[in-house]
């Protein structure tokens, strides 16, 4: 571009990439999906009183009282540097053998996987998801110029058979095949569904086979109500393909902003190297504060009461009062179930509908990296009260049925 072709202003100065994805929407936009008189389903956040503000207070008071100014510099103090080591006691109480070498820590789970993304994308790679998958990722994945694939899903998650015939025939063709697959096994965003214990071991098989990476998040996976754990991913992995992001911010508050990675030392060294600088001294030594005397562990006992007490309420309301042929998954933890409405229902031409009617939700095809989920919806029972969900999922059910009057009650 010349000095006398400009008329872009300074748009020509963005990375290419950026060019590419700057007409997209911002993540956290779909935040304004709201109004004041609607419930608001929509919002994947921790309900209010779940935060621990007394114990966070305490904890903070007591981390000065033993480090002072330390806990506030670069780097922070002693309990900064023993953060990593809680995260390894904690990940091997889920079966995951591992020590501090092979944790990196991060300014929460979106920052964790974006320095996955740094470390190992390069553009035109081709990153494998699930279909549909958390937003957040959708964009962070964009922003490094790769081609992403949709996997199906089902009740019982990723489905592999789809993903073994899909690699098999891309070898075949001689077509790329992925360098990274990313998936949310536990209590997925947005569908709320479980991935099997057998297709967890089908598909580092296929990593293995394939030569593939799987980026295994899981924000959700301690706040289970009623069923045993599959063991993760990164527990079954014995090649060092199995690469594990999690966060605080589902199971003490999302305003800690802290994540981080598990994976095999020499990718830890890389993540360490390429995102120096780049997790909050001071939080990390507040957490391994708070964490020290069982005060996280008898948090979480609490949060999955109350997570349990929301889905409970939603999922009878939805019985109750949603028209027949609507579907919905049926979640043994986490913040969401997915919903399907009966046929001729548009998601997301319905939500305006919906809003006035009094109840906010995420449409479907916001969850797809192309076309999708017409007629599904987010909701998350979360945020709002128990309540509050009954009288969201009525005003749900008289959007729903004034979208598809042809569907009748079941009498």
């Amino acid at each position: 571009m010349s000095d006398r072709d400009q008329s872009d202003g300074l748009d020509h100065l963005f990375a290419e990439t950026v060019r590419e994805t700057m007409d997209s929407s911002v993540y956290g936009a779909w935040r304004d999906i709201r109004d004041p008189e609607a419930v608001p389903l929509s919002f994947g956040f921790p309900y209010p009183d779940s935060f621990p503000n007394e114990e966070l207070v305490s904890a903070a008071e007591s981390l000065f009282d033993a480090e002072g100014d330390r806990a506030l510099q670069y780097g922070g103090g002693e309990y900064a540097d023993a953060l990593p080591e809680v995260i390894a006691d904690r990940a091997r109480d889920r079966g995951i053998d591992c020590g501090t070498e092979e944790i990196h820590v991060t300014n929460g789970a979106t920052n964790a996987i974006d320095t996955v993304c740094q470390t190992v994308l390069d553009p035109g790679d081709t990153v494998f998801v699930e279909a549909p998958t958390f937003m957040g990722a959708l964009r962070l994945f964009r922003n490094y110029g790769v081609d992403i694939e949709g996997v199906d899903m089902d009740e019982a998650g990723l489905d592999i058979e789809a993903l073994a015939a899909d690699l098999a025939a891309r070898e075949m063709a001689g077509e790329p095949l992925p360098k990274l697959l990313y998936t949310i096994p536990n209590f997925h965003n947005p569908t709320g569904v479980t991935l099997s214990a057998e297709r967890r071991e089908r598909l580092l098989e296929l990593a293995v086979r394939y030569d593939f990476l799987v980026l295994e998040d899981d924000p959700y996976g301690q706040l289970r109500y009623n069923c045993a754990e599959p063991p993760p991913l990164r527990s079954l992995d014995e090649t060092g393909r199995a690469i594990r992001v999690n966060t605080f911010s589902k199971t003490i508050a999302p305003g800690v902003r802290t994540g981080w990675i598990i994976a095999e030392p020499s990718f830890v060294e890389q993540f360490d190297r390429i995102n120096a600088g780049g997790e909050p001294s001071f939080t990390r030594g507040l957490i391994a504060r708070y964490a020290e005397d069982g005060r996280l562990d008898r948090a979480i006992e609490e949060l999955t009461a109350g997570y349990r007490e929301r889905r409970d309420r939603m999922m009878e309301s939805l019985d109750e009062r949603m028209p027949p042929e609507t579907t919905w998954s049926e979640p043994d933890g986490g913040f969401f179930l997915w919903v399907e409405f009966p046929e001729g229902v548009d998601a997301e031409e319905m939500l305006p509908d919906a809003i006035d009617e009094g109840v906010a939700y995420l449409p479907g095809s916001f969850f797809y990296h192309e076309d999708g989920g017409t007629r599904n919806a987010r909701l998350s029972f979360s945020h709002a009260s128990p309540d509050s969900i009954d009288e969201g999922i009525a005003a749900l059910a008289t959007a729903v049925r004034a979208e598809a009057p042809t569907v009748e009650a079941d009498d």
